[in-house]
Protein backbone atom coordinates (compact mmCIF):
# COMPACT_ATOMS: atom_id res chain seq x y z
CA UNK A 1 0.00 0.00 0.00
CA UNK A 2 1.65 3.27 -1.04
CA UNK A 3 2.31 5.34 2.03
CA UNK A 4 4.89 7.92 2.89
CA UNK A 5 5.94 9.66 6.07
CA UNK A 6 5.95 12.85 4.00
CA UNK A 7 2.13 12.90 3.72
CA UNK A 8 0.76 15.15 6.53
CA UNK A 9 -2.75 13.67 6.09
CA UNK A 10 -1.45 10.13 6.63
CA UNK A 11 0.79 11.28 9.50
CA UNK A 12 -2.29 12.48 11.42
CA UNK A 13 -4.05 9.15 10.81
CA UNK A 14 -0.87 7.41 12.04
CA UNK A 15 -0.93 9.25 15.36
CA UNK A 16 1.12 12.40 14.76
CA UNK A 17 -0.41 15.81 15.36
CA UNK A 18 0.53 18.43 12.74
CA UNK A 19 1.16 22.08 13.69
CA UNK A 20 -0.87 23.14 10.64
CA UNK A 21 -3.67 20.59 10.24
CA UNK A 22 -3.88 18.93 6.83
CA UNK A 23 -7.08 19.76 4.98
CA UNK A 24 -9.46 18.66 2.25
CA UNK A 25 -13.20 19.05 1.68
CA UNK A 26 -15.92 16.48 1.26
CA UNK A 27 -17.34 16.81 -2.29
CA UNK A 28 -14.33 18.97 -3.18
CA UNK A 29 -14.57 17.72 -6.79
CA UNK A 30 -17.94 19.13 -7.65
CA UNK A 31 -20.39 21.66 -9.01
CA UNK A 32 -18.97 24.74 -7.27
CA UNK A 33 -15.99 24.52 -9.68
CA UNK A 34 -16.45 25.78 -13.25
CA UNK A 35 -13.85 23.32 -14.51
CA UNK A 36 -15.88 20.46 -13.01
CA UNK A 37 -19.08 21.66 -14.67
CA UNK A 38 -17.26 21.73 -18.00
CA UNK A 39 -16.08 18.11 -17.67
CA UNK A 40 -19.48 16.99 -16.37
CA UNK A 41 -21.19 18.48 -19.45
CA UNK A 42 -18.75 16.64 -21.69
CA UNK A 43 -19.26 13.32 -19.87
CA UNK A 44 -23.04 13.20 -20.19
CA UNK A 45 -24.59 11.40 -17.22
CA UNK A 46 -23.23 11.28 -13.69
CA UNK A 47 -22.39 7.56 -13.84
CA UNK A 48 -20.72 8.13 -17.22
CA UNK A 49 -18.40 10.57 -15.45
CA UNK A 50 -17.74 8.09 -12.60
CA UNK A 51 -16.97 5.29 -15.06
CA UNK A 52 -14.76 7.19 -17.53
CA UNK A 53 -11.35 6.87 -15.83
CA UNK A 54 -9.66 9.84 -17.55
CA UNK A 55 -12.56 12.17 -16.70
CA UNK A 56 -13.01 10.87 -13.14
CA UNK A 57 -9.27 11.34 -12.60
CA UNK A 58 -9.40 14.85 -14.05
CA UNK A 59 -12.17 16.04 -11.72
CA UNK A 60 -10.43 14.36 -8.76
CA UNK A 61 -7.29 16.39 -9.50
CA UNK A 62 -9.01 19.74 -10.18
CA UNK A 63 -9.35 20.88 -6.53
CA UNK A 64 -5.78 19.78 -5.81
CA UNK A 65 -4.45 21.94 -8.64
CA UNK A 66 -6.60 24.88 -7.65
CA UNK A 67 -6.29 24.81 -3.85
CA UNK A 68 -3.33 22.58 -2.94
CA UNK A 69 -5.30 20.39 -0.54
CA UNK A 70 -3.42 17.69 1.38
CA UNK A 71 -5.66 14.90 0.09
CA UNK A 72 -7.60 14.02 -3.05
CA UNK A 73 -10.66 11.78 -2.84
CA UNK A 74 -11.45 9.66 -5.86
CA UNK A 75 -14.47 10.88 -7.80
CA UNK A 76 -17.13 8.18 -7.55
CA UNK A 77 -20.37 7.49 -5.66
CA UNK A 78 -21.52 5.31 -2.77
CA UNK A 79 -24.11 3.65 -5.05
CA UNK A 80 -21.59 1.98 -7.36
CA UNK A 81 -21.79 -1.15 -5.18
CA UNK A 82 -25.56 -1.65 -5.80
CA UNK A 83 -24.82 -1.01 -9.49
CA UNK A 84 -22.13 -3.71 -9.48
CA UNK A 85 -24.61 -6.02 -7.70
CA UNK A 86 -26.77 -5.75 -10.80
CA UNK A 87 -29.34 -3.31 -9.44
CA UNK A 88 -30.69 -0.57 -11.67
CA UNK A 89 -29.07 2.73 -10.60
CA UNK A 90 -29.61 6.01 -12.41
CA UNK A 91 -29.22 9.66 -11.52
CA UNK A 92 -32.02 12.06 -12.48
CA UNK A 93 -30.95 15.67 -13.01
CA UNK A 94 -32.06 17.73 -10.01
CA UNK A 95 -33.61 14.71 -8.28
CA UNK A 96 -30.71 12.52 -7.21
CA UNK A 97 -30.40 8.74 -7.44
CA UNK A 98 -33.15 6.34 -8.49
CA UNK A 99 -32.91 2.59 -7.86
CA UNK A 100 -35.31 -0.33 -8.16
CA UNK A 101 -36.66 -0.62 -4.58
CA UNK A 102 -35.80 -3.69 -2.48
CA UNK A 103 -38.80 -3.09 -0.25
CA UNK A 104 -39.93 -6.59 0.74
CA UNK A 105 -38.30 -9.95 1.58
CA UNK A 106 -39.27 -11.47 -1.80
CA UNK A 107 -37.33 -8.77 -3.63
CA UNK A 108 -34.39 -9.10 -1.23
CA UNK A 109 -34.20 -12.78 -2.20
CA UNK A 110 -33.29 -11.64 -5.74
CA UNK A 111 -30.21 -9.71 -4.55
CA UNK A 112 -26.92 -11.08 -5.90
CA UNK A 113 -24.44 -12.21 -3.23
CA UNK A 114 -21.37 -10.92 -5.02
CA UNK A 115 -20.80 -7.82 -7.11
CA UNK A 116 -19.43 -7.95 -10.62
CA UNK A 117 -16.21 -6.08 -9.89
CA UNK A 118 -15.38 -5.79 -13.58
CA UNK A 119 -18.08 -3.09 -13.60
CA UNK A 120 -15.95 -1.14 -11.11
CA UNK A 121 -12.69 -1.52 -13.04
CA UNK A 122 -12.96 2.12 -14.24
CA UNK A 123 -12.85 3.31 -10.61
CA UNK A 124 -9.62 1.39 -10.00
CA UNK A 125 -8.15 2.72 -13.24
CA UNK A 126 -9.04 6.30 -12.21
CA UNK A 127 -7.27 5.71 -8.88
CA UNK A 128 -4.13 4.55 -10.70
CA UNK A 129 -4.18 7.62 -12.95
CA UNK A 130 -4.63 9.99 -9.99
CA UNK A 131 -1.94 8.26 -7.94
CA UNK A 132 0.50 8.73 -10.81
CA UNK A 133 -0.38 12.42 -11.14
CA UNK A 134 -0.32 13.44 -7.46
CA UNK A 135 2.73 14.91 -5.76
CA UNK A 136 4.25 12.45 -3.24
CA UNK A 137 3.08 14.52 -0.25
CA UNK A 138 -0.60 14.50 -1.31
CA UNK A 139 -2.68 11.56 -0.07
CA UNK A 140 -5.31 9.74 -2.10
CA UNK A 141 -8.55 8.66 -0.40
CA UNK A 142 -10.74 5.78 -1.53
CA UNK A 143 -14.20 5.31 -0.06
CA UNK A 144 -17.45 3.41 0.17
CA UNK A 145 -20.85 4.03 1.67
CA UNK A 146 -21.57 2.33 4.97
CA UNK A 147 -24.00 -0.58 4.60
CA UNK A 148 -26.79 1.16 6.54
CA UNK A 149 -26.70 4.28 4.35
CA UNK A 150 -26.40 2.35 1.07
CA UNK A 151 -29.26 0.08 2.18
CA UNK A 152 -31.52 3.09 2.81
CA UNK A 153 -31.27 4.03 -0.88
CA UNK A 154 -31.64 0.44 -2.06
CA UNK A 155 -34.82 -0.12 -0.05
CA UNK A 156 -36.60 3.17 -0.80
CA UNK A 157 -35.27 3.42 -4.35
CA UNK A 158 -34.24 7.02 -3.62
CA UNK A 159 -33.25 9.37 -0.82
CA UNK A 160 -36.00 10.20 1.68
CA UNK A 161 -36.07 12.88 4.42
CA UNK A 162 -35.76 10.50 7.39
CA UNK A 163 -35.12 7.13 5.69
CA UNK A 164 -38.42 5.79 7.07
CA UNK A 165 -38.69 2.98 4.46
CA UNK A 166 -35.40 1.39 5.56
CA UNK A 167 -36.10 1.93 9.24
CA UNK A 168 -39.53 0.30 8.91
CA UNK A 169 -38.12 -2.64 6.96
CA UNK A 170 -35.41 -3.18 9.60
CA UNK A 171 -38.17 -3.39 12.24
CA UNK A 172 -40.61 -5.49 10.18
CA UNK A 173 -38.22 -7.84 8.38
CA UNK A 174 -34.92 -7.85 10.30
CA UNK A 175 -33.72 -11.09 8.66
CA UNK A 176 -34.22 -9.74 5.13
CA UNK A 177 -32.68 -6.43 6.14
CA UNK A 178 -29.68 -8.24 7.63
CA UNK A 179 -29.25 -10.09 4.32
CA UNK A 180 -28.86 -6.76 2.48
CA UNK A 181 -26.38 -5.56 5.12
CA UNK A 182 -24.34 -8.78 4.92
CA UNK A 183 -24.06 -8.53 1.12
CA UNK A 184 -22.97 -4.90 1.41
CA UNK A 185 -20.38 -5.68 4.11
CA UNK A 186 -18.74 -8.46 2.10
CA UNK A 187 -18.64 -6.51 -1.15
CA UNK A 188 -17.50 -3.28 0.52
CA UNK A 189 -14.49 -5.09 2.00
CA UNK A 190 -13.52 -6.37 -1.44
CA UNK A 191 -14.14 -2.96 -3.03
CA UNK A 192 -12.01 -1.10 -0.45
CA UNK A 193 -9.15 -3.59 -0.74
CA UNK A 194 -9.17 -3.14 -4.51
CA UNK A 195 -9.00 0.64 -4.04
CA UNK A 196 -5.95 0.23 -1.79
CA UNK A 197 -4.34 -2.03 -4.39
CA UNK A 198 -5.01 0.64 -7.05
CA UNK A 199 -3.19 3.35 -5.08
CA UNK A 200 -5.44 4.71 -2.30
CA UNK A 201 -3.49 5.73 0.82
CA UNK A 202 -6.52 5.83 3.12
CA UNK A 203 -10.23 4.98 3.09
CA UNK A 204 -13.38 6.70 4.29
CA UNK A 205 -16.67 4.98 5.14
CA UNK A 206 -19.58 7.39 4.69
CA UNK A 207 -22.57 6.67 6.96
CA UNK A 208 -24.54 9.77 6.01
CA UNK A 209 -27.80 8.53 7.56
CA UNK A 210 -26.42 7.05 10.81
CA UNK A 211 -27.99 9.87 12.83
CA UNK A 212 -31.60 8.79 12.19
CA UNK A 213 -31.17 5.53 14.13
CA UNK A 214 -32.09 5.02 17.81
CA UNK A 215 -29.18 3.75 19.95
CA UNK A 216 -29.89 0.00 19.73
CA UNK A 217 -30.42 0.16 15.96
CA UNK A 218 -27.37 2.40 15.59
CA UNK A 219 -25.27 -0.28 17.29
CA UNK A 220 -26.78 -3.04 15.16
CA UNK A 221 -27.02 -1.43 11.73
CA UNK A 222 -24.31 1.28 11.72
CA UNK A 223 -21.58 0.28 14.19
CA UNK A 224 -21.48 -3.48 13.73
CA UNK A 225 -21.39 -3.52 9.89
CA UNK A 226 -18.69 -0.83 9.92
CA UNK A 227 -16.68 -2.86 12.46
CA UNK A 228 -16.91 -5.88 10.16
CA UNK A 229 -15.71 -3.85 7.17
CA UNK A 230 -12.72 -2.44 9.09
CA UNK A 231 -11.85 -5.92 10.37
CA UNK A 232 -12.24 -7.43 6.89
CA UNK A 233 -9.99 -4.82 5.28
CA UNK A 234 -7.35 -5.08 8.00
CA UNK A 235 -7.29 -8.88 7.74
CA UNK A 236 -5.58 -8.40 4.36
CA UNK A 237 -4.17 -4.85 4.75
CA UNK A 238 -3.21 -4.62 8.46
CA UNK A 239 -1.95 -1.04 8.21
CA UNK A 240 -4.99 0.33 6.35
CA UNK A 241 -5.89 3.83 7.52
CA UNK A 242 -9.67 4.16 7.79
CA UNK A 243 -11.88 7.16 8.62
CA UNK A 244 -15.47 6.65 9.73
CA UNK A 245 -18.19 9.24 9.21
CA UNK A 246 -21.36 8.32 11.11
CA UNK A 247 -23.04 11.68 10.47
CA UNK A 248 -25.26 12.84 13.32
CA UNK A 249 -24.02 10.17 15.74
CA UNK A 250 -23.44 12.75 18.50
CA UNK A 251 -23.17 11.13 21.93
CA UNK A 252 -22.77 7.69 20.33
CA UNK A 253 -19.42 8.59 18.74
CA UNK A 254 -17.22 7.22 21.55
CA UNK A 255 -18.90 3.81 21.31
CA UNK A 256 -18.58 3.89 17.50
CA UNK A 257 -14.84 4.66 17.71
CA UNK A 258 -14.25 2.00 20.36
CA UNK A 259 -16.15 -0.73 18.52
CA UNK A 260 -15.08 -0.09 14.92
CA UNK A 261 -11.34 0.49 15.32
CA UNK A 262 -11.24 3.39 12.84
CA UNK A 263 -8.15 5.64 12.83
CA UNK A 264 -10.22 8.82 12.68
CA UNK A 265 -13.80 9.94 12.84
CA UNK A 266 -15.35 12.73 10.80
CA UNK A 267 -17.65 14.97 12.83
CA UNK A 268 -20.45 17.23 11.67
CA UNK A 269 -20.91 20.84 12.75
CA UNK A 270 -23.42 19.97 15.51
CA UNK A 271 -20.79 18.04 17.52
CA UNK A 272 -20.19 19.44 21.03
CA UNK A 273 -16.50 20.44 21.12
CA UNK A 274 -15.60 19.64 24.74
CA UNK A 275 -17.29 16.23 24.48
CA UNK A 276 -15.41 15.44 21.24
CA UNK A 277 -12.06 16.54 22.69
CA UNK A 278 -12.44 14.52 25.89
CA UNK A 279 -14.22 11.39 24.66
CA UNK A 280 -13.22 11.05 20.99
CA UNK A 281 -10.09 13.04 20.07
CA UNK A 282 -8.30 11.56 23.08
CA UNK A 283 -8.57 8.18 21.28
CA UNK A 284 -8.43 8.93 17.52
CA UNK A 285 -7.91 11.78 15.09
CA UNK A 286 -10.94 13.92 14.29
CA UNK A 287 -11.85 15.36 10.91
CA UNK A 288 -14.16 18.33 10.38
CA UNK A 289 -16.23 20.17 11.19
CA UNK A 290 -16.92 23.55 9.51
CA UNK A 291 -20.59 24.18 8.67
CA UNK A 292 -20.87 24.21 4.84
CA UNK A 293 -23.35 27.10 5.12
CA UNK A 294 -20.81 29.37 6.83
CA UNK A 295 -18.49 28.63 3.89
CA UNK A 296 -21.21 30.01 1.60
CA UNK A 297 -21.58 33.04 3.91
CA UNK A 298 -17.91 34.05 3.96
CA UNK A 299 -16.64 37.25 5.56
CA UNK A 300 -16.13 37.61 9.31
CA UNK A 301 -18.59 34.78 10.03
CA UNK A 302 -16.34 32.38 8.11
CA UNK A 303 -13.17 33.63 9.81
CA UNK A 304 -14.80 33.21 13.21
CA UNK A 305 -16.04 29.69 12.39
CA UNK A 306 -12.63 28.56 11.10
CA UNK A 307 -10.97 29.97 14.23
CA UNK A 308 -13.49 28.08 16.38
CA UNK A 309 -12.66 24.74 14.73
CA UNK A 310 -8.93 25.39 15.23
CA UNK A 311 -9.40 26.54 18.84
CA UNK A 312 -11.51 23.49 19.62
CA UNK A 313 -9.49 20.77 17.95
CA UNK A 314 -6.07 21.89 16.62
CA UNK A 315 -4.26 21.12 19.88
CA UNK A 316 -4.92 17.46 19.14
CA UNK A 317 -4.90 15.40 15.95
CA UNK A 318 -7.07 17.26 13.45
CA UNK A 319 -7.79 16.99 9.73
CA UNK A 320 -9.52 20.23 8.80
CA UNK A 321 -12.65 19.60 6.74
CA UNK A 322 -16.30 20.51 6.48
CA UNK A 323 -18.97 18.85 8.59
CA UNK A 324 -20.50 17.51 5.36
CA UNK A 325 -20.09 18.14 1.61
CA UNK A 326 -19.45 21.56 0.07
CA UNK A 327 -22.59 23.09 -1.46
CA UNK A 328 -22.72 23.87 -5.22
CA UNK A 329 -23.38 27.59 -4.66
CA UNK A 330 -20.23 28.09 -2.54
CA UNK A 331 -18.06 30.95 -3.86
CA UNK A 332 -14.52 29.87 -4.74
CA UNK A 333 -13.19 33.01 -3.03
CA UNK A 334 -14.62 31.73 0.28
CA UNK A 335 -12.79 28.42 -0.10
CA UNK A 336 -9.59 30.40 -0.65
CA UNK A 337 -10.38 32.52 2.43
CA UNK A 338 -10.84 29.36 4.53
CA UNK A 339 -7.54 27.88 3.34
CA UNK A 340 -5.61 31.08 4.13
CA UNK A 341 -7.15 31.18 7.58
CA UNK A 342 -6.29 27.55 8.39
CA UNK A 343 -2.76 27.75 7.05
CA UNK A 344 -2.06 31.15 8.55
Amino acid sequence: MPQSATKPFIDVLSGQRQAIPPMWMMRQAGRYLPEYREVRAKAGGFLDLCFTPELAAEVTLQPIRRFGFNAAIIFSDILVIPYALGRSVRFEVGEGPRLEPLDDPAKVATLAARADFSKLAPVFEALRIVRGALAPEVALIGFCGAPWTVATYMIAGQGTPDQAPARMMAYRHPEAFAQIIDVLVDNSVEYLLAQLAAGADALQIFDTWAGVLPPAEFARWSVEPTRRIVEGVRAKAPDAKIIGFPRGAGAQLPAYVEATGVNAVSIDWTAEPAFIRERVQSKVAVQGNLDPLVLITGGTALDRAVDDVLANFAQGRLIFNLGHGIQPETPIAHVEQMIRRVRG
